[in-house]
């Protein structure tokens, strides 16, 4: 018999996946009303659904692993974060301890004071979003990994998405199918995968022997309005893209707009790629979404393996300190060969 998932539960609960998440992983400082949080125990208890931990039943288990975060529901990467983490401290015989932050400094040292017991592995400190963070003080002589972020210092341990290479296969999509108009719609040089995800588009172009045109460029905030107001502004030019990378699936959505509301289809006139992966958005768009996979799953794993075998990476000149998770492409219905 199929073992129930998480999905399984939130499709019988009525819910989303990353509130089962947030319940049955006990995440502290949430707010889920107590009859959803009912309905979501009944409908795993109900399906058999079970975490999978090796430990016996009633035994504690041999480490705790601390898991501080700054949010958990503002976008759909929650979920895979603490599937990842959680199947792969299960394998360990550790346990997960949640805490959402805010990037908050009280809330911070509240949560690492609780979590200072003699059975703590570390702590992994994560992000919803990639950036560059400041570590609390308090975390100082406690093995700590960062998630999804890194610190301007250097020599944290850090595991965050292979963002350069995953724009350089994104747009070697398009350059494959034939396009060498190939525009790219990225985000505030502020957005730290901004900057990393423009120069995996150039590489691909200067790798192709294609003159890198600054006018294919848009710098466009995080919206699906701008991402269509700037495609109408790329599909105006006198000679403009048959094919578009965008920094991510919700800015291509605008670009989908602006491509039928010029009368053009998608992909037989303009391709598209997208980024991040977003199944309620990139599976829904008609027609589907090529987009690169934000690989949160993967990464929550090797957080849990980094910070458990933190004492040999940090000895270890040979161990990279900061690694970088590779993205795979999701080929969807976007991308074809330009027009004639």
């Amino acid at each position: 018999m199929k073992r129930a998932t998480m999905t399984d539960v939130a499709r019988l609960a009525g819910v989303s996946q990353g509130t089962v998440s947030i319940v049955l992983n006990d995440v502290a400082n949430a707010r889920i009303a107590k009859a959803t949080r009912e309905r979501i125990v009944e409908a795993a208890r109900s399906l058999g659904y079970s975490k999978g931990l090796r430990h016996s039943a009633g035994a504690a288990p041999t480490r705790i692993i601390g898991l501080l975060i700054d949010e958990i529901a503002s976008t759909p990467f929650f979920p895979p974060f603490v599937e990842g983490a959680q199947a792969e401290a299960d394998e360990a015989d550790c346990v997960i301890s949640m805490f959402r932050t805010r990037r908050d400094a009280a809330s911070e040292a509240v949560a690492i004071e609780v979590l200072k017991t003699p059975r703590l592995a570390g702590i992994i400190y994560a992000t919803l979003i990639r950036q560059v963070v400041e570590l609390p003080k308090s975390l100082q002589g406690i093995p700590t990994v960062l998630l999804n972020c890194s610190n301007a210092k250097a020599g944290e341990l850090s595991i965050v998405p292979a963002d350069v290479a995953g724009a350089y296969a994104a747009t070697e999509v398009l350059l494959k199918a034939g396009h060498r108009r190939v525009a790219h719609l990225t985000d505030h040089p502020m957005v730290v995968a901004g900057p990393d995800r423009e120069a995996g588009y150039r590489q691909a172009l200067t790798n192709w022997d294609i003159v890198i045109d600054r006018s294919l460029i848009k710098s466009t905030p995080w919206s699906l309005r701008q991402g269509r107001e700037q495609t109408h502004s790329l599909l105006a030019l006198p000679n403009p893209p048959t094919g578009i990378f965008c920094f991510n699936d919700r800015i291509a959505a605008g670009a989908y707009e602006a491509i039928k509301e010029r009368g053009l289809r998608i992909p037989e006139d303009v391709s598209v790629v997208g980024y991040d992966n977003e199944l309620t958005l990139a599976e829904r768009l008609d027609p589907p979404l090529t987009s690169m996979l934000l690989p949160h799953e993967e990464m929550g794993r090797q957080a849990v393996q980094m910070l458990l075998d933190y004492e040999n990476v940090m000895a270890s000149n040979q161990l990279p300190r900061l690694r970088k998770v590779e993205c795979p492409l999701i080929m969807r219905l976007s991308v074809a060969p330009p027009p004639s």
